[in-house]
C-alpha cells in the first residue's frame, strides 16, 4: 500500500528526477569515454612514447583499465554510505570526483616533459575516475528506480542508461570535430587537452541540476522505519555489505554473470574499434570516430524503447535477445568491418550497439529490484561493478593483444561469443522482478537489524 512517503511523485517532478540523474551519468561517462578514446588516438604516442605502435597501445590501455579497477572500491564505498545517508549526497560527491580528475588529466604534462612521472600521474587520476564511476552508477539508477512506479520502472530507468550513449556521443563527437579542425601535429600537441578541460564546465551544469532533486522517497521511508526501531531496541544494523554477501549473494553472482556480455561487447564495439579499424583495414581514425559517434546515437535512442518492452514482456526476455544477438553479431561485425567501407563499419557497430542496448536498458530496472532499500545501493553497485573488473577493464586489452598475436579477428569474436553464453546461464538462473514493490521490504529490514 503506498502511503505519502512512498507515494509516486508527479510527471513533472519525475522528469526532473531522471533529468538529474542523466546529465550526471552523461557527464561522467563523457569523462569515463573521453578517456577511453584518447588511449587509442593520443596516449601511446605522448605517454608511452618509443614503443612500437601496437605496444604503445597496450600500454595506453593498460591505464584505461586500471580505472576499472577502482570501480569495485567504488562500489564499496559509494554503496554503504549510500544505503546509510542517501542517494542524492553521493551523487553529488561522485560527480565532483570525476569532474576534476578529467579537468587534471587536460593540464597534464606529457613524457617529453616530466619524464615517467607522467604516465604515473595519468595512472593516478585515472583511478580517481574509476572510483568515482564506481559509485555514480547505482545511485543515479537508484534515485530514478525509486521515485518511479512498478509499471513503467524499466522505461524511466533506462533513462539514466542512455547517459552511456550520451556520454560516449558526446565525447567522441568532441574527438571528431577536433580531429577533423585541426592537423595531426596540434592535436597530438594540444587539441586532445580542449575535452578534457570542457569537463570543468559540464560539471558546473551538473552539480547545479542535481542539487535541485529531492532524495528517493523509498529510502527515506525505510530510513525512518530503521530508525524507529534502533530507538526501540537500540540495536545496531548490520553494515549493508555484510548483509548482502550473507543473504543475497546469489544475486550479485547473476548480476555480475548479467554484465559479461554487456560490458565486454560494448567495449569491444566501441574502444578496441578504434584500434582495429585503424591498424587492421587500414581506415582513418576519423572514419571510426564518425561511425561510432553515429552508432551512439542511435544507442541512445533504442534504449528507453528496449527499457518500455521490459515493461511489458519482463526484464529476463529482453536481456536473454542482447545477450544471444551480441554473440551472434560479432561474426558479421569483423567482416563488415574487414570490407573497408564506411557504411559497413556504421553497420557493424549500429547493430552491435542496438543489441547491447537490449541488455543494457532493462539492467538498471532489473538489478534494482534484486535489493532492499538499505541494501540496494551496496547489492546494485557490487554485482555491477566487480563484475567490471573481469569484463569491462580488459576486453580492449584482451582484443588488442589477440590481434597482435594471431593478426585475426576470429579469436576476438570467440571471446566475445563466450562472454554471452555466460550471461545468457546467469540471466536463465535470474527470477523475473518486474512487478516488486521496491518498498516492500518487511523481511530484509529484519534481516539488517540482525533478525
Amino acid at each position: 500500500m503506498s502511503t505519502p512517503a512512498t507515494a509516486p511523485p508527479a510527471p513533472s517532478s519525475l522528469k526532473r528526477i531522471v533529468a538529474a540523474s542523466l546529465i550526471g551519468t552523461t557527464i561522467e561517462w563523457y569523462d569515463f569515454f573521453l578517456y577511453g578514446s584518447a588511449a587509442a588516438l593520443v596516449f601511446n604516442k605522448l605517454f608511452f612514447p618509443g614503443s612500437d605502435p601496437l605496444v604503445g597501445t597496450l600500454l595506453s590501455f593498460l591505464t584505461y583499465a586500471v580505472g576499472f579497477a577502482a570501480r569495485p572500491l567504488g562500489a564499496l564505498v559509494f554503496g554503504h554510505f549510500g544505503d546509510r545517508l542517501g542517494r542524492k549526497k553521493l551523487l553529488v560527491l561522485s560527480l565532483l570526483l570525476m569532474g576534476g580528475a578529467t579537468f587534471a588529466i587536460g593540464l597534464l604534462p606529457t613524457h617529453a616533459t616530466i619524464g615517467t612521472a607522467a604516465p604515473v600521474l595519468l595512472t593516478v587520476l585515472r583511478l580517481v575516475q574509476g572510483f568515482a564511476l564506481g559509485g555514480e552508477w547505482g545511485g543515479a539508477v537508484l534515485l530514478v528506480s525509486e521515485h518511479g512506479d512498478a509499471g513503467r520502472r524499466g522505461f524511466w530507468a533506462s533513462w539514466p542508461q542512455t547517459g552511456a550513449p550520451a556520454g560516449q556521443l558526446l565525447a567522441t563527437g568532441v574527438l571528431s570535430a577536433l580531429t577533423a579542425l585541426l592537423s595531426d601535429a596540434a592535436f597530438t600537441s594540444w587539441g586532445w587537452r580542449v575535452p578534457f578541460l570542457l569537463s570543468g564546465v559540464l560539471v558546473v551544469v551538473g552539480l547545479w541540476i542535481r542539487l535541485s532533486v529531492d532524495e528517493s522517497p523509498v529510502f527515506k521511508a525505510a530510513l525512518a522505519r530503521a530508525e524507529a526501531r534502533k530507538a526501540e531496541s537500540a540495536q545496531v544494523e548490520r553494515m549493508p555489505l555484510v548483509a548482502v554477501l550473507r543473504h543475497h549473494w546469489r544475486d550479485v553472482l547473476i548480476a555480475m554473470g548479467a554484465r559479461m556480455a554487456e560490458n565486454i561487447s560494448y567495449y569491444v564495439i566501441t574502444a578496441f574499434i578504434l584500434v582495429y579499424a585503424t591498424t587492421s583495414t587500414g581506415l582513418s581514425k576519423q572514419t571510426a570516430l564518425n561511425a561510432v559517434l553515429l552508432a551512439s546515437a542511435v544507442h541512445f535512442a533504442v534504449i528507453p524503447a528496449w527499457g518500455a518492452l521490459s515493461d511489458r514482456v519482463g526484464r529476463r526476455p529482453v536481456y536473454l535477445i542482447g545477450a544471444v544477438g551480441v554473440g551472434a553479431w560479432m561474426f558479421p561485425f569483423f567482416a563488415l568491418i574487414d570490407t573497408r567501407s564506411f557504411g559497413s563499419l556504421l553497420l557493424a557497430v549500429t547493430v552491435g550497439l542496438v543489441l547491447h542496448g537490449a541488455m543494457y536498458a532493462p539492467q538498471a530496472a532489473f538489478f534494482s529490484e534484486m535489493f532492499a532499500t538499505r541494501m540496494r545501493y551496496s547489492g546494485a553497485s557490487i554485482g555491477a561493478q566487480f563484475s567490471s573488473v573481469a569484463a569491462g577493464a580488459p576486453a580492449p586489452l584482451i582484443a588488442t593483444a589477440l590481434l597482435a598475436e594471431h593478426g585475426s579477428s576470429t579469436p576476438i569474436a570467440l571471446y566475445v561469443i563466450a562472454a554471452a553464453l555466460l550471461t545468457v546461464v546467469a540471466v536463465g538462473c535470474a527470477k523475473e522482478t518486474r512487478n516488486r514493490d521496491l518498498a516492500d521490504d518487511v523481511e530484509d529490514e529484519r534481516v539488517m537489524a540482525g533478525r
